[in-house]
């Protein structure tokens, strides 16, 4: 079930939250979705979820720039 909520932030929370968006669409629940997924992931192994945050960093950059491949463009790829 889904359910709507409304929650205030402060707008430079906001604008740090657009900032972290990996595309245009991409919904706040998303985002918050993933920031609460990598704190669960600092508290479980520390050591990992620096490399893995190192590791969505550089790919959010990628994505930037627009160096990806799109879904349809894997499937080629891989042959599916």
């Amino acid at each position: 079930m889904y359910m709507e909520t409304t929650i205030r932030i402060k707008p430079r929370t906001k604008q740090e939250l657009d900032a972290f968006r990996q595309y245009k669409n991409e919904s706040y629940d998303e985002l918050v979705r993933k920031l609460v997924y990598l704190a669960k992931m600092c508290e479980k192994e520390p050591k990992l979820s620096q490399k893995t945050i190192q590791e969505i960093k550089e790919a959010r950059e990628r994505i930037k720039k627009g160096e990806f491949y799109t879904e349809e463009e894997a499937k080629n790829i891989l042959g599916l």
